[in-house]
């Protein structure tokens, strides 16, 4: 495994590096995550600034010179990690799932999204903000910044052997002393507004398929989130393991979310979200994230592409612009492998019919057919020109990738184009 970050979609659709807060990793598991993007402007939350003095200009150089030492044990880095925090500190184990696996891989890019940011001061605080805020649901108290610091700056040291000097060790406790004030302080400011986490029961459920369900929620207090956000959950089929979903809805009056899930292969929450949850059971829900939400700010017009359980936050942006009474143009592109597997069409066609803005396509690209698989964005290109449009993408990885460079050809700039990060989704390994 090499020591980097998995690769944004920005780094995929083009040779240059992805901005600080639109290309992020979901937050794990406390004390130290993956990182996760601010919450939308329309669920305000000011990131706090540290209390530490700036670091001095060269931490930078020395952190990320550091990690050409670290990278030959890239894959003993983080096991490390948790042996000796849970070693030192067995308390903490409890707030872990059981199976570490996932997590190993997540506490490396939350340590590579750290260096990444490291020399841009407004991004770090904006992302450890969140971090702090989402961290709540965890059980994260205070106590357990200082000692996650104590263990990781022990590995770090354990494995860069000679290249730790003082100077690097100084940088290292510099830069996570900044991580951990922000997050807590967000962290504590956010306790005196919103619940840790949410409580959710299950009020309908139904099966688009065998491995395909729709259903709603209801949480018992009021869950502030936009349409194209994305949510945390946990159930009780894989305690202290966390799912991220988007609803497909904006904020209703009745409380409700629905979300659109499709069964993994190997995902023991997908799985059981699908082919056992049914009315009446509980889950939890973490704070919403992401920035996939519509700018009231712009002026231009919409484009969304979306394919899978992808149309979940499309609809929800529809829903959300109808609400907020926006009447830009918004054309939506629905695209899937077979016939058999759209789903969600009919509905979009009537919300059509219901504001004169949205315009609906379907593309569908069957093996058999002389078009192919490349006929979405055939279809895509085509309908354009769409340089003067905003982008929202969402569904499979290759997918959003091929829809990005068809548009960026098309003359739209990479800051236009908003997506879900892809590891939100679920890993087959859990």
């Amino acid at each position: 495994m090499k020591f980097r970050a998995k690769r944004s979609t920005a780094e995929v659709l083009t040779t240059e590096q992805a901005a600080g807060a639109r290309q992020a990793v979901p937050p794990v598991a406390p004390p130290v995550a993956g990182p996760g993007e601010a919450a939308a402007a329309r669920v305000p939350m000011q990131p706090a600034a540290p209390r530490s003095a700036p670091p001095p200009p060269e931490d930078p150089e020395l952190i990320r010179a550091s990690l050409a030492a670290l990278e030959p044990y890239a894959d003993q880095l983080a096991g490390y990690f948790y042996a000796t925090l849970f070693n030192r500190y067995p308390e903490v184990r409890e707030l872990f799932p059981v199976d570490l696996d996932p997590q190993q891989d997540r506490l490396l890019r939350a340590l590579l999204m750290v260096v990444e940011l490291v020399d841009d001061p407004a991004n770090l605080v904006a992302f450890c903000s969140h971090l702090g805020r989402d961290h709540r649901k965890f059980g994260t108290e205070t106590a357990h910044y200082g000692a996650v610091g104590e263990c990781l700056l022990a590995t770090l040291a354990h494995f860069a052997g000679p290249a730790w000097t003082a100077d690097t060790a100084a940088a290292w406790t510099r830069a996570y002393t900044t991580v951990a004030e922000v997050m807590d302080q967000a962290a504590q400011a956010d306790a005196a507004v919103h619940p840790a986490s949410w409580t959710a029961r299950i009020v309908a459920h139904r099966r688009h398929s065998q491995d395909l369900a729709e259903f709603t929620v209801r949480t018992d207090q009021p869950y502030p989130f936009t349409g194209g956000q994305y949510v945390s959950m946990e159930t009780p089929w894989a305690p202290r393991v966390w799912r991220y979903y988007s609803p497909a809805n904006a904020p209703r009056p009745d409380g409700t979310l629905t979300f659109h899930v499709r069964a993994v292969t190997g995902g023991r929450v997908s799985n059981a979200l699908v082919r056992r949850a049914a009315v009446g059971d509980a889950v939890r829900l973490g704070c919403a994230q992401g920035d996939m939400v519509l700018d009231p700010r712009s002026p231009r017009d919409v484009v969304c592409v979306a394919g899978g359980t992808g149309l979940a936050p499309i609809r929800a942006l529809i829903e959300q612009a109808a609400l907020d009474g926006v009447r830009r143009r918004m054309d939506v592109f629905l695209g899937s492998r077979t016939a058999a597997d759209m789903y969600g069409l009919d509905e979009l066609l009537a919300l059509g019919q219901r504001h004169r803005w949205l315009t609906v396509r379907a593309a569908i690209a069957d093996q058999d057919a002389h078009d192919g698989p490349g006929f979405l964005p055939r279809v895509l290109a085509e309908a354009g020109p769409w340089d003067r449009h905003d982008a929202y993408l969402a569904g499979p990885g290759p997918m959003v990738v091929t829809a990005g460079r068809v548009l960026m050809r098309a003359g739209m700039p990479l800051e236009r184009i908003y997506h879900d990060p892809f590891v939100t989704l679920e890993e087959p390994t859990s």
